[in-house]
């Protein structure tokens, strides 16, 4: 399985909010798009799963457009976990993680046994199956979080779109988040692409980065490539260093200050 975006452009008004960005994913990566506040993030998700249509520019799933699948195909695809998904309903995890079998069932078709071990498997995977009976309402940010993930896996989505998805999370919470996304990567060949503002977090799991600045590409690569201390300083403002960790056998950053304008 391949993402092929190629020359995606959006604006909101006159204005490009995502403007001329092309890259390559494939199965079992995990591809950060990380950028400051207003850097088009977001929208680029949004861009990718067809919520948004794009100004210019086109998004191929295995060589086919985006724009010849219907909605319910293109959620087959791509599973989504937003940065919040509050409800006012008083849903149980179950009920929720059960939401990601709708592209399957036709309107007032009921669930099957087919679904229900699909979800069952989702909220095994995840950790979530004692949470089953809770409002998602009693359930902490981690927990709800992990939902939102099972409920994205009963899709049986071949890649998934994660939107901050460690926000407001304690640092366990976040840990826990993103080794258990790791795991998906590897394990179930799946290309996750997820929105981060945290340079560490980032350079500890994601293969690829993505760094936006104004809606465009600044620099694309693996980790060493794309985190320069230029970089860096030139998207986020900051004076970082990335360093190989050997306790935990991966790449960190090292935030040194803020670099002050003038």
């Amino acid at each position: 399985m391949r993402l092929k975006v190629q020359g995606v452009s959006f604006c909101y008004r006159s204005e490009d909010v995502v403007d001329d960005v092309s890259f390559d994913a494939d199965e079992g990566q995990i591809v950060g798009i990380l950028g400051p506040n207003g850097s088009g993030k977001t929208t680029l998700l949004k861009c990718l799963n067809r919520v948004l249509a794009p100004r210019l520019g086109t998004v191929f799933i295995d060589s086919i457009d985006n724009r010849d699948r219907t909605r319910k195909e293109i959620a087959r695809q791509i599973g989504v976990v937003p940065q919040s998904a509050n409800s006012s309903f008083p849903f149980t995890a179950l009920d929720m993680v059960m939401m990601g079998r709708n592209p399957e069932l036709d309107r007032f078709e009921k669930e099957k046994e087919n679904d229900i071990q699909i979800v069952s498997k989702a909220m095994e995977m995840t950790n979530t199956a004692f949470l089953a009976n809770r409002s998602m309402d009693q359930l902490s940010g981690g927990e709800r979080q992990r939902v939102i993930i099972a409920r994205a896996l009963a899709q049986r989505p071949n890649i998934m779109l994660l939107d901050e998805p460690t926000l407001h999370l304690d640092v366990n919470h976040q840990i826990e988040i993103l080794e258990l996304i790791t795991r998906l990567a590897r394990d179930e060949k799946m290309l996750v692409i997820i929105v981060t503002h945290d340079l560490s977090l980032a350079a500890r799991y994601c293969d690829n980065i993505i760094l936006l600045r104004n809606g465009r590409i600044v620099s694309a690569g693996d980790v060493t490539q794309a985190l320069t201390r230029e970089n860096m300083a030139k998207v986020f403002s900051i004076d970082a260093t990335i360093y190989y960790d050997e306790r935990i056998g991966t790449h960190n950053v090292a935030i040194i200050g803020a670099i002050k304008d003038g």
